[in-house]
């Protein structure tokens, strides 16, 4: 078919076409017009709505998990040329030692539903700064004057790593635990009026009169269980859709307010001499008695960890309570005395010598099997033989929990609120992971009826068998002869503190047993520097609403409102085109009316024979 050539337009829109195959496509009508733009704007809006969303969530997520990431691999050496770098000391004044750990976080970034990032500051060998002294503090009772030079090597060890122009805006904390708490209160009050007098005169840190102090333990049991949820990322509310959630009541609010927000971890900690427990408590408890409720008010801890007090989400309810004489050194240490005071009361009533000599030894069904001991008695030195019966042994330590019959109740019948033991999680430290991991070899996630089976085998073995294992390496590298010894016995304890005396269930599977958190020793000095400095954050909020509405504006410009631009950018291109789309349509019509002449009808009848081509 021949073609029309049209060329009386200028150069860059001379085209030839046929219109008797031209299609409609090229030539839209006004309707189609619409139609297509509409058709385009409803696409680009719903491709905006569907990928913004999705960017935002995952670039929320993707934040979270970098921030929680870097919080699980902070190994690098703190950057101390950063400006914008804040610091704080706490020193841990202990029984047998103090020490410093110094934190440091960055600049907070605005949003009062955020935390201070603290983490705690690395030298230039990524090691954590870190520096401990003998003996502890509390030695120099009868020389108070003696105590600001005690603790000055600490604090230059310190001033050190921190750059000197941010040392009169770092707190300096200096807590005191178990070793001050048994002194009198005038000797207490004599060695920290010699640290507050002195300290300021050596050193131009951020420190007050109410910067040290002797914590109780239920304080020392409140940063240990801040520190360790900080750590896991349980404190960080914005992103919970893939976490374990709870229903949490406010404390001091509507008892119909009710917030969900992510399930925080409890936390069980047995050591040589105490064993503490602290976890959250989501909902109002009732009591049996007033006299319980009195005593439930100096065991629960209720705080606002976040910087607006008017703000709830950071209101927690904690259970905290410390157990003197329930470690696994100080609980066999009493079976052990009832050992050998029922052994003497026994042979000087029936004229026995059960104990006297290793041919008549006691028997002990908490000792691997013919595994010899001796315990000395108050004259006289006694002879041990184990036989290694768990069971048995299980059935001899339930008097020394000293339970009661009192609901709510749990080690030597101290209150304890009920726990959801279907949505709640515990970590065990020290003693609950030793007793699984050092010879057992089962840390981590806890089962009762498998640790219950391991630990029946293990005291049933014969102690030479158990030597040769040890000495063929098949152990726990910091296993020693003392933890051979008596892991049978710490079996057992912890596996009735944990059942008989924290009452939870022998299918309870949310324990888990653990050295470090995320490969890291989590202080309670942690949460100690994070709940003393929890009102900071206030200040750089503050700086932020104060850079003016240029400064609003650009930071309410965020990445997600780009996406706003893209839409304005996408309707601008569409409304280009669908206007160069009529101007064409003009110009066609145009064209074509003054290209409508006899010949051109006549070619459209079909009454010639071949089209020619026709040149306006």
């Amino acid at each position: 078919m021949g073609r029309i050539s049209f060329s009386c337009l200028p150069a860059f829109w001379h085209f030839s076409m046929s219109p008797l195959v031209l299609p409609r496509l090229w030539l839209p009508s006004i309707r189609q017009l619409l139609f297509f733009g509409l058709v385009l704007g409803f696409l680009g809006l719903l491709y905006l709505l569907l990928v913004t969303g999705k960017v935002q969530r995952s670039w929320i997520r993707k934040e979270n998990f970098h921030r929680h990431l870097a919080r699980v691999t902070d190994i690098e050496a703190t950057d101390t040329s950063n400006p914008n770098l804040n610091y704080g000391l706490v020193v841990d004044c202990g029984s047998s030692g103090s020490r410093v750990f110094v934190y440091c976080w960055p600049r907070h970034n605005g949003n009062p539903h955020d935390l201070l990032d603290i983490r705690q500051m690395r030298d230039q060998h990524r090691k954590p700064v870190v520096m401990k002294i003998k003996p502890g503090i509390s030695e120099l009772a009868n020389s108070p004057e003696k105590a600001s030079d005690y603790i000055h090597p600490l604090l230059s060890f310190a001033a050190q790593h921190i750059p000197k122009h941010k040392h009169q805006e770092t707190p300096l904390y200096i807590l005191c635990t178990a070793g001050m708490r048994v002194l009198s209160d005038s000797q207490k009050e004599a060695l920290l009026e010699d640290l507050r007098t002195d300290i300021p005169v050596h050193f131009n840190f951020l420190f007050s009169d109410s910067h040290v102090e002797v914590i109780s333990g239920k304080q020392e049991g409140v940063y240990a269980w801040i520190g360790i949820n900080f750590v896991l990322g349980r404190f960080n509310h914005v992103d919970s859709e893939r976490d374990v959630v709870v229903e949490v009541q406010i404390p001091g609010g509507d008892q119909q307010e009710a917030l969900v927000r992510k399930r925080t971890a409890g936390v069980l900690d047995m050591g040589g001499v105490s064993t503490q427990i602290a976890y959250e408590v989501p909902k109002s408890v009732s009591f049996a008695s007033p006299q319980q409720e009195e005593v439930a008010k100096n065991l629960l801890a209720e705080f606002n960890l976040g910087c607006d007090a008017h703000r709830t989400e950071h209101v927690y309810r904690v259970y905290v309570s410390t157990f003197l004489g329930f470690g696994g050194n100080a609980a066999r240490q009493r079976y052990e005395e009832s050992i050998v005071r029922n052994t003497l009361s026994k042979n000087k009533l029936l004229g026995q010598h059960v104990g006297e000599t290793a041919e008549s030894p006691i028997l002990d069904p908490c000792l691997p099997t013919d595994l010899q001991d001796e315990v000395l008695a108050a004259t006289q030195k006694l002879h041990l033989r184990g036989t290694g019966d768990f069971d048995l042994c299980r059935q001899l330590l339930q008097p020394f929990l000293n339970r009661t019959n009192e609901t709510h109740s749990s080690l030597s019948g101290v209150y304890q609120p009920p726990i959801d033991y279907h949505n709640s999680q515990f970590y065990g430290f020290s003693e609950f992971y030793y007793c699984t991991e050092d010879v057992l070899r089962m840390g981590g996630d806890f089962n009762s009826s498998k640790y219950a089976s391991a630990a029946k085998s293990y005291c049933a073995t014969q102690w030479r068998t158990l030597k040769e294992r040890f000495d063929s390496g098949l152990y726990a590298s910091h296993a020693d002869v003392h933890r051979l010894k008596y892991q049978c016995f710490k079996s057992a304890w912890m596996f009735e503190v944990f059942h008989s005396g924290f009452s939870f269930p022998k299918d309870y599977k949310n324990l888990k047993t653990a050295l470090l958190v995320y490969d890291k020793e989590v202080q309670w000095t942690l949460g100690a520097i994070l709940y003393r400095t929890r009102f900071l954050p206030l200040r750089d909020i503050q700086q932020e609403s104060l850079k003016g509405i240029h400064s609003h504006w650009r930071h309410s410009f965020s990445f997600v409102n780009n996406y706003y631009l893209f839409l304005a950018c996408f309707l601008v291109v569409l409304l280009s085109i669908l206007l160069y789309l009529l101007r064409l349509r003009r110009i066609h019509s145009r064209t074509m009316q003054r290209c409508t002449t006899p010949s051109a009808k006549w070619l459209e009848e079909g009454l010639g024979s071949t089209p020619l081509p026709v040149t306006i």
